[in-house]
């Protein structure tokens, strides 16, 4: 499996902020995670960070199964960095 680049998983995470069954906290912690992305970071620190809070949002009972499951293919998509 080829590697996931910051952009791909940026991309998967603005898909989901569009998507209108997503419920707004979930949608504000994704942009937070957007922007912990895209900061100046080292790629590590910044995808530490952005681990922990998925890791958040993976244990949210407010969002529907399918949400839950593509918040954990981006977590996939985390650790594949």
């Amino acid at each position: 499996m080829n590697q996931a680049s910051v952009e791909d998983i940026l991309e998967v995470i603005s898909e989901l902020e569009e998507d209108s069954t997503v419920p707004k906290n979930v949608k504000s912690k994704l942009n937070q995670i957007s922007q912990i992305l895209q900061s100046d970071d080292e790629t590590e620190i910044k995808v530490d960070k952005a681990m922990q809070e998925m890791d958040e949002l993976g244990n949210d009972n407010n969002m529907q199964a399918y949400t839950r499951a593509q918040i954990w293919s981006i977590v996939s998509l985390l650790e594949s960095l």
